[in-house]
């Protein structure tokens, strides 16, 4: 079962801070600690979760590399040494083989060598690459099969055998009485095959660290928190087992002009104070390039337009979304004493029939009056 996601564990955005993340371990941890849940199990399992988490996040080394590469960059046993499983025991195989063994199960099974694991990288594009879709080198730390042995981890085809221990089952049992108990296998590991002659490269893993670059095409479309599944280029499974699987996480970076609510982009646009009471033509950006935009006279700020068929194109039902632009009418700034002159004269031709130039304004207080006279009435 893969783990869950360290930022959704403490329930924190990407870019939380230590204290933000502090302060979501010491909410959760006083929520689901051991002391306060005695004997619920699925309480001691989320505080460990919990306490993982917050090593990795508050840890800055550890956060940078988790922010990179997922649950892989932060795994204990990755790198030379790190793998092949040790002597403990494994919890689900010992209570697999108890109740195996009670009502007729499957006994002393053969162990198959553990497959790949999956990879997570996170992709960082812009607004522009999303949209239109591009091609990205990805350079991924992993684990590969060792070509100098073809991942067996052994010199020779005749240099692997047999364990002797539990007889290529991978698993010794204890018995107790009527209960028998399986065990990972302590001299191979639970791999059920001993190599008596290691590979001089991959020292008998049979998997050695490289950095592949990968080409990956990503489609039109896509949006933040999309993953793209890239099969078998995960880590390379043990002793020639499957590789597992690359996740690639899309990150939209933020924009300066638009912003993106699903097939829909968003922006706003300022106009004259001219041109909203005549109306004319204005140019409006699109990620196309700029279009012009018919602005009736009498345009209030705020106003919405909308721009068909210029939004995104959806990577999954091909629909394409359309640009709002929302109006904002700019009030002019660092005026000449000429300019003020012409606004006070136009305010004072305004003032004359204020109900025909400023229906808002006047119906506005009008029902202000009304307030007040209901008030004391």
């Amino acid at each position: 079962m893969s783990k869950r996601d360290f930022y959704e564990v403490l329930g924190v955005a990407r870019d939380a801070s230590d204290r933000d993340i502090k302060k979501a371990y010491k909410r959760l941890a006083m929520k689901y600690h051991p002391d306060r849940n005695p004997g619920d199990e699925a309480a001691e399992a989320a505080f460990k979760e919990v306490k993982e988490a917050y090593e990795i996040l508050t840890d800055e080394q550890k956060r940078a590399a988790y922010d990179q590469f997922g649950h892989a960059g932060v795994d204990p046993n990755r790198g030379a040494g790190g793998f092949g499983g040790g002597g403990g025991a494994d919890f689900g195989d010992i209570f697999g083989d108890v109740f195996g063994d009670i009502f007729g199960g499957r006994r002393g099974g053969r162990q198959q060598a553990r497959g790949g694991s999956d990879l997570r990288y996170n992709l960082e594009l812009s607004l522009e690459e999303a949209v239109k879709g591009c091609k990205k080198e990805l350079k991924i730390p992993s684990l590969s099969s060792c070509d100098s042995c073809g991942g067996t981890g052994s010199k020779s085809k005749t240099g692997v055998s047999s364990c002797g221990t539990c007889h290529g089952t991978g698993q010794v049992q204890i018995r107790q009485g009527f209960f028998a108990v399986a065990q990972t296998c302590p001299t191979c590991g639970g791999r059920g095959k001993v190599i008596k002659d290691p590979c001089n490269k991959c020292h008998g893993q049979g998997r050695v660290e490289t950095t592949k670059t990968l080409s990956v095409t990503i489609p039109a479309g896509v949006d933040n928190g999309d993953r793209i599944r890239l099969a078998g280029e995960g880590e390379a499974g043990e002793m020639g087992a499957p590789a597992g699987d690359l996740y690639v996480q899309v990150h939209i970076k933020e924009h300066p002009i638009f912003v993106r609510d699903g097939n829909n982009l968003y922006c706003e646009v300022p106009i004259s104070f001219a041109n909203a009471a005549l109306g004319g033509e204005i140019e409006v950006p699109t990620l196309d390039g700029r279009v012009s935009l018919k602005v009736p006279s009498e345009t209030q700020t705020g106003r919405m337009f909308r721009l068909r068929g210029k939004g995104v194109k959806s990577v999954r039902s091909h629909a394409v979304g359309d640009l709002i632009c929302k109006v904002i009418v700019e009030t002019p700034v660092n005026l000449t004493e000429r300019q003020k002159e012409l606004l006070r004269e136009f305010e004072e031709t305004c003032a004359v029939s204020a109900k025909r130039h400023k229906p808002k304004a006047e119906g506005f207080f009008d029902g202000v009056k009304k307030f007040f006279d209901d008030l004391t009435s």
